[in-house]
């Protein structure tokens, strides 16, 4: 919809009424740069682009100078600097963005209770029940605007609007440091000469079948038969298409969100053939991920396996267990399994990842008359126990030690023989 750059920046005017738009989509403007920057103020003039400067690395954030030349987070560093030779290159520091994050969020707060964080740097606000203490929802969006450059030296854009939806596209539509207020009776003049791909769940492949059908603006979604539309997006999704082309949005805020999944991956500074290199990370991924799952006391009942090739092209695969888990060696053998199905083709592996999805709360030990995964569940709580007093990388598999291949399944990673032999539980791929 809105180009990164803010080269089609709209704004509000002062007689706006803003009665009926009392949801806000507040969005730090390129968040990770712009902290970057409070340290090199020198540098806000030029193009400055957050990530690591290698071959392999990707880019995490652009300011808009930056962008102007075409540069987008998630594009291939070597294509940035490609396209934009001069810029300069920052290191990423994740633990002082979330510092940052808190302190925003903390502001937030502070103007409304109905506060749902969609991620580091965006969050939607209710303000109908704060107008009474801070006014009109306009005035509430200047003074969080005013508050969060006071106290952070950081920028943000603010759209309002009577439903999530329309307000996370004004936001888009306000970049950078601007205001955007849509009231609901002008919900459909500005939603009908957008293009189809600003509507949510539109990506690339609908976006092409809507285009293929003639359908190039959300208004011409909006008086599509309902037949057209189920053509290019199934029937679920032509429900969806329809009801957001006529500014439909029954979404309010969420106050208890959860995390729908943990995932760990890494791309390699160069392709990797060696299998039992990308297995031993596999072993090394799973551990992290397990280790968070029992951290916030929580299960997976799915797993994923995620391949990226040299050639860009990205595999994903899953596996869902007959039981939910926690233990890392679970998660490493379903993911190893899916693994070892694409690597018997010959591949060259630029990024590979684990993740675990279906969350839900519990200890992972099984509901049966026993459970196969008891010794390693033990073993992995006692690395849990030796982490949290000495540190992560204290203890850890054989495996990883010599960049070996994974441990067998009848010796324990930590020394201790099994119980009894393995037996693998029901499960199909998804």
């Amino acid at each position: 919809m809105s180009k990164q750059d803010g080269s089609d920046r709209q704004t509000t005017g002062i007689d706006v009424d803003d009665s009926t738009a009392t949801m806000l989509h507040i969005d730090m403007d390129a968040f990770f740069a712009s902290v970057e920057l409070l340290d090199h103020p020198e540098l806000a003039h030029l193009p400055v682009i957050v990530g690591h400067r290698s071959g392999r690395s990707v880019v995490t954030a652009a300011n808009y100078v930056a962008r102007k030349y075409g540069v987008n987070s998630a594009m291939p560093m070597a294509i940035a600097l490609r396209r934009c030779p001069a810029a300069v290159v920052l290191e990423p520091h994740m633990s002082r963005y979330a510092e940052v994050s808190r302190q925003v969020m903390g502001i937030f707060s502070d103007m409304t209770p109905m506060v749902e964080p969609l991620s580091i740097d965006e969050a939607f606000l209710d303000v109908a029940g704060a107008r009474l203490l801070h006014g009109s929802p306009a005035e509430i969006a200047q003074k969080i605007r005013a508050r969060v450059f006071a106290e952070t030296g950081l920028t943000c854009s603010v759209g309002a609007a009577s439903t999530k939806f329309v307000a996370k596209l004004a936001s888009g539509r306000a970049k950078p440091d601007g205001l955007l207020v849509i009231p609901a009776d002008d919900t459909i003049g500005f939603l009908h000469p957008l293009p189809v791909g600003a509507l949510w769940g539109v990506g690339a492949t609908t976006e092409q079948a809507l285009l293929a059908l003639g359908l190039r603006h959300v208004r011409d979604i909006a008086h599509a038969s309902r037949e057209t539309l189920e053509r290019a997006a199934g029937v679920a999704g032509a429900q969806k298409l329809h009801d957001l082309s006529w500014g439909i949005d029954h979404r309010s805020i969420n106050l208890e969100r959860e995390e729908k999944s943990i995932g760990h991956e890494v791309t390699f500074e160069h392709d990797v053939t060696d299998v039992a290199r990308l297995r031993s990370e596999l072993l090394r991924q799973s551990d992290a991920v397990a280790a968070k799952l029992r951290g916030n006391g929580l299960v997976a009942r799915t797993v994923v396996l995620k391949l990226r090739y040299a050639d860009f092209s990205t595999v994903t695969r899953s596996r869902t267990l007959a039981d939910p888990t926690n233990v890392g060696r679970r998660i490493y053998e379903e993911v190893a399994a899916s693994f070892d199905v694409l690597a018997a083709r010959g591949i060259r592996v630029r990024l590979i990842g684990v993740r675990a999805e279906q969350l839900g709360t519990g200890d992972g030990s099984g509901l049966g008359l026993w459970d196969d995964d008891d010794d390693w569940r033990e073993a992995e709580l006692a690395v849990d126990t030796v982490t949290a007093r000495f540190g992560r990388g204290i203890v850890r598999p054989a495996s990883q030690l010599g960049g070996g291949s994974a441990p067998k399944r009848d010796v324990h990673p930590f020394g201790t023989p099994d119980a009894g032999p393995a037996r693998r539980p029901d499960r199909h791929q998804s």
